[in-house]
Parts: structure tokens; C-alpha cells; sequence
């Protein structure tokens, strides 16, 4: 542990977690209020003006939304920097000092990342492939936000043994997919955040109940490794797949009733909430089995 949880470095590592995952929920706000174009430029929110102005054509509650959207991207720029400055300042006699200081600015530079992909998606009027790479982008962008603070405030560890090890990375890569099938199903649907914006044409039916059987084997694997890491005593990893599973339970429930109920607005924005919780719950379990991405050397 290198500063602690509750000292004013360590909570804006834990506020930088939160904005993450707060600006999808913002973002699927604007998607399901058909917000998407609420500022219709980029950088601008509309020609001549940063924010929102009286009487524009699209809007006063949609301009607001996605300009809320936007503002709240600075924020999350203002404590990622603040993020890079205590990784520097904590890390400079430490051997994974490299490590850390990748990890914040990561952070740093992939919210300025985002920050063009959203420009893109804007002007491409909400074509349904930046608008899931701006989504997949900020569940990489959590997942560092996470590794950053553990980092950075410590966690309680317990390496995976027996057969949880191999299952482990496979149960996040498959989380993954999930989620990326999750945005084809969002890609193909009818919230698209504005009514002219594209789709990607796939049957909605079909990638919906592609979406689903991959739930369900996530489910069957989570399961699995809830048994074994019971069997054979590993407690810290089996709370936290108890935890994963329930999450990942409440959000299949979530998305089956929104799928049969017509997708009301409502539980479209819950299952949205619920994704990011199902992440940050999946990532969360494998830092602490000691587990991941690894890509060339680097443990994300």
C-alpha cells in the first residue's frame, strides 16, 4: 500500500473508478433519451457555442444531456491528471514504477481518446461502430482505473490454484465477449440515440439470443469456479466470484425481462449500469486471483 484508502490521493483513485464507470452510465442515458446528437457538433456543442444555447433546434433537455455527458468527460481529465501526478510523486523508489506510471497515464491519455472517439461518433451521426468502440474503450479504461488503485491503496490477494487458475483468465475473456456482443445487440437495436442514426442491420432477434447463450455460459463457468474455489478452501477468490455471479445473475434476469417487456427506457439504463457493474466485479475478482491481459510483458 502506498498511500491509504481514505487519505485525498487515495480517494481520487477510488473517484477515478467512479467516473469511469459513471460516464457509461451517462453515456447510455444520452443513447436512451435519444440525446445523441443534442449538441450536433464537435468540439462545439452547436456552431459558434461550447454549451448549450437558448432555442436550439435540438432541444433544450437533449443538449443538456449530452453537454452534461461532455462535461463530466473533463472531470474525469482532471482527476486522471490529478491520478498521474500522486503515481509519480509515490512510485519513485518502487521497482514496478514503470508499471504504475503506464497504468495513470493510460488513464490520461485514453480519456483524451475518448474524447476524439466521441467527436467521431457525433459526426458520423451515431454509426453504431464508435459508438461501441467508445463503450469497449472505457471498460479497458476501468479495468486500468481498477489495477491503478489496487496499485496504489493495496488489496488482499490470493493466488488461484488447481483448476480456478486456468478458469480464471478464460472467465474474463468470456466476460468480455459478452460485452461485446451486448453492443452488436445495442448496435441493432432501437435505442440509437437519435431516430435517423444507422444501425448495423443484423436480425435483432438472432444477436439478442447470440448475446444470451453467452450469458448463459458464463453463468455455467462462474459457477464452476464458485464449486472449486469452495472445494478446495480458496475463500478471498470465493467471495468474489459469490459476488460476480450474483451480479452477473441480476443482469441476466435484467436483460431477459427488458427483451420480452419491448425494451422500456427504464431497464435498457439499468442493464447498461448492470454491464459496468458486471466488469468492474469481473475485473476486481481477477486482480486479486492475480490474474488478467497480459500483453507482452505488461499485466494490465
Amino acid at each position: 500500500m502506498l498511500v491509504a484508502k481514505n487519505s485525498i490521493s487515495g480517494r481520487v483513485f477510488a473517484l477515478l473508478v467512479f467516473l469511469q464507470g459513471a460516464l457509461i452510465v451517462t453515456g447510455g442515458a444520452v443513447r436512451v433519451t435519444g440525446s445523441g446528437l443534442g449538441c450536433p457538433t464537435w468540439p462545439e456543442c452547436t456552431p459558434g457555442s461550447y454549451t448549450p444555447v437558448p432555442g436550439q433546434a435540438e432541444g433544450a433537455v437533449h443538449a443538456w444531456i449530452e453537454f452534461g455527458n461532455r462535461l463530466l468527460t473533463f472531470v474525469l481529465l482532471i482527476t486522471a491528471l490529478a491520478a498521474v501526478i500522486f503515481s509519480i510523486k509515490y512510485s519513485k523508489n518502487l521497482i514496478n514504477k514503470i508499471r504504475i506510471r503506464t497504468l495513470a497515464l493510460l488513464q490520461l491519455f485514453g480519456i483524451l481518446g475518448q474524447g476524439v472517439l466521441g467527436g467521431i461518433t457525433v459526426l458520423t451521426d451515431l454509426h453504431p461502430l464508435p459508438v461501441a468502440g467508445h463503450f469497449l474503450l472505457s471498460i479497458f479504461l476501468i479495468s486500468g482505473a481498477v489495477s491503478l488503485r489496487y496499485e496504489m491503496v493495496g488489496v488482499v490477494k490470493e493466488a488461484a490454484v488447481g483448476l480456478a487458475k486456468p478458469i480464471l483468465p478464460l472467465l474474463i475473456w468470456l466476460t468480455l465477449f459478452v460485452l461485446i456482443a451486448g453492443t452488436i445487440v445495442t448496435g441493432s437495436g432501437p435505442h440509437a440515440g437519435d431516430e435517423q442514426a444507422q444501425r448495423f442491420g443484423f436480425d435483432p432477434r438472432v444477436v439478442s439470443w447470440l448475446h444470451a447463450d453467452l450469458v448463459i455460459a458464463l453463468l455455467v463457468l462462474t459457477s464452476m469456479l464458485f464449486l472449486i474455489t469452495r472445494q478446495i478452501g480458496q475463500t478471498i477468490i470465493n467471495k468474489r466470484v459469490g459476488l460476480f455471479l450474483l451480479i452477473c445473475l441480476a443482469q441476466g434476469l435484467v436483460g431477459y425481462v427488458q427483451y420480452f417487456t419491448g425494451l422500456p427506457v427504464v431497464l435498457v439504463a439499468i442493464h447498461l449500469l448492470g454491464a459496468t457493474l458486471v466488469w468492474v466485479s469481473g475485473w476486481s475478482l481477477v486482480k486479486v486471483a492475480d490474474s488478467g491481459f497480459k500483453l507482452k510483458g505488461f499485466h494490465l
